[in-house]
């Protein structure tokens, strides 16, 4: 199954992260000059360790329900990747009422990070005599549609935004997306995910996936009880609010630091998606070093098809809801969304890997050499290109 397994690393990663991020809430208002410096760091680190420990609570949640359904390694690895979420969306749901449109900016930067994960994670694959790395059947025949359908929805709201600004259209007259526009394009996207889930499992949970050079099975376990199942999602649940919270204080310091020192906004926002993405960068090298390739797989596709149709809209209705409460401030047009160069690029640029990958893995179930290196390149030029230019 996904996620770190046994031991209880978890539970010092919460406690002794809740610690940090405690003393450091104390501590922030008697600070002045470089010590909020190492203030926020003590929140990002602290709410960060915290986060990890959430994440694989969740995941424990996730595999005791999977141990109990009879799912698959790739199947199981799917759903934990989803359990491991939750924490990630209580983070950014900090960060969007901190800093909205940072908050939206970070959160479409996380598919650029997962992207070049994905690609450069297939370099370290298992490969047959002529280089070539298997995928699994469900990545091929379902999440490479949702590579598909993620390109279209960038390109096709990429291009509206752009059509929008440019010509003061729309009942913004431009100026961005209202709660409207965010409410419809974040139910839809659910929409699909919700779909691909349950085609997911119908098809795929009861089929055999085998490990290319996997360890031999261990002896069978019984699955934990229902009450363990929720006790682990409950402590994940906790953990992520106390964790997303100190990790959404450390982003409002960043941001606002790096802005007073001219460091251009993509920077920060960048770095943001890289703690936004360490979680599941944690699960995917835990899994590859248990030989579990599939369930390392799942992790990461699902770091890349999980952002556009779970990560990106629930941000869209948070901030609807945060818009509509009050919480975060609209345009003077009533806008919530800024359309500007920043929010468009993120969106416009997420078409090139989502187009490459969907060829990559789906022409023949395979990765070789040329796709990874393709994969890498344009991977990196796009992130490269947004944290200089965009």
């Amino acid at each position: 199954m996904a996620g770190g397994g046994g031991g209880s690393g978890w539970i010092k990663l919460i406690a002794g992260g809740g610690i940090v991020v405690v003393a450091a809430t104390v501590a922030r208002p008697w600070l002045q000059g470089d010590l909020v410096w190492l203030c926020a760091l003590a929140l990002g680190g602290g709410g960060l360790a915290v986060v990890f420990g959430s994440c694989e609570a969740m995941i424990k949640s996730v595999d005791g329900v999977g141990a109990r359904l009879g799912w698959n390694p790739f199947v199981a690895g799917t759903m934990a990747g989803l359990a491991s979420n939750v924490p990630e969306l209580v983070m950014l749901g900090f960060v969007l009422a901190a800093e909205p449109r940072i908050g939206f900016v970070v959160t479409c930067l996380t598919l650029h990070v997962g992207a070049l994960v994905f690609g450069l994670y297939s370099g370290f694959l298992p490969r047959d005599v002529t280089g070539h790395a298997r995928l699994p059947e469900p990545l091929v025949k379902v999440t490479t549609d949702l590579f598909a359908a993620a390109a279209g929805v960038f390109l096709g709201t990429g291009l509206i935004m752009l059509l929008l600004r440019v010509f003061a259209a729309g009942k913004h007259q431009g100026a961005g997306l209202g709660i409207a526009d965010l409410s419809v394009l974040g139910c839809a996207l659910l929409a699909v995910q919700v779909v691909a889930t349950v085609e997911l499992v119908k098809r795929f949970s009861g089929k055999a996936a085998p490990e290319p050079a996997g360890p031999p099975p261990s002896a069978a376990r019984p699955p934990p009880s229902t009450a363990a199942i929720a006790g682990f999602g409950a402590v994940g649940l906790a953990g992520s609010v106390v964790g997303g919270h100190a990790v959404g204080d450390f982003a409002d310091i960043l941001v606002t630091g790096l802005a007073l020192r001219g460091v251009p906004e993509m920077v920060g926002a960048l770095l943001l998606s890289v703690f936004a993405s360490s979680g599941a960068l944690a699960m995917i090298v835990t899994s590859h070093q248990k030989k579990l390739y599939d369930v390392a797989l799942a992790s990461a596709a699902g770091q890349v098809s999980q952002v556009p149709f779970v990560v990106l809209p629930v941000a869209m209705l948070m901030l609807a809801v945060m818009a509509a409460a009050g919480v975060i401030p609209t345009g003077a047009s009533g806008a919530v969304l800024p359309i500007d160069l920043e929010t468009t690029s993120v969106m416009l640029l997420a078409f090139p890997p989502m187009l490459l990958l969907n060829k990559a893995v789906q022409d023949d179930g395979q990765v070789s050499w040329v796709e990874t290196a393709a994969m890498v390149c344009v991977f990196a030029v796009v992130l490269y290109l947004l944290a200089v230019h965009g």
